[in-house]
C-alpha cells in the first residue's frame, strides 16, 4: 500500500496570465512528474480553484479580472477552497507586496524574473515536502 502512495502524483494548478511563462512552468512541472492544470486569468483561475483537485497553487499576483491578492483573500475567507499550499508568483520585488501576499495566505513566493525552471521545481518540491 505504501508503494502505491508513493506513485500518486501531486496536482498543481498554475494561474498565470503570461502565456510563455505559464507554458514553461507547465512543461517543466509535467516533466518532473506533476499533473498540471492552468488558467490565464483570475476569474477562470478561481473557478478551477473551486472545481478541481489540486495540492499546490502557483498564483500570479498581477492578473486580469481578479488579481492574485484578491484570490488569496478569498481563499483565506473560504478555507474549503484552499486545498494545499500557495506559492505567489510576482515580478514585483517589493517588500510590501510580498508581505501582503504572506498576510493574505501565501505559503511562499517566487520572483519570476529571478527564477529558473530548476528553481521552480526545487521550490515546489520543498513546499510539497519532497525535499
Amino acid at each position: 500500500m505504501q508503494e502505491e502512495n508513493k506513485k500518486i502524483k501531486n496536482n498543481i494548478l498554475i494561474i498565470e496570465d503570461e502565456h510563455d511563462i505559464r507554458s514553461i512552468y507547465v512543461e517543466v512541472l509535467n516533466s518532473a512528474g506533476y499533473n498540471v492544470d492552468e488558467a490565464g486569468d483570475g476569474e477562470s483561475g478561481m473557478n478551477k480553484i473551486k472545481n478541481t483537485d489540486w495540492n499546490l497553487l502557483l498564483l500570479d499576483i498581477m492578473l486580469p479580472g481578479r488579481d492574485g491578492l484578491k484570490i488569496l483573500k478569498d481563499l483565506k475567507e473560504n478555507p474549503q477552497f484552499k486545498k494545499g499550499p500557495v506559492i505567489a508568483l510576482t515580478n514585483l520585488n517589493s517588500e510590501n507586496i510580498i508581505q501582503e501576499a504572506f498576510s493574505s495566505g501565501a505559503d511562499g513566493y517566487l520572483i519570476k524574473s529571478e527564477v529558473t525552471p530548476d528553481k521552480v521545481i526545487e521550490e515546489v518540491g520543498k513546499v510539497l515536502g519532497k525535499e
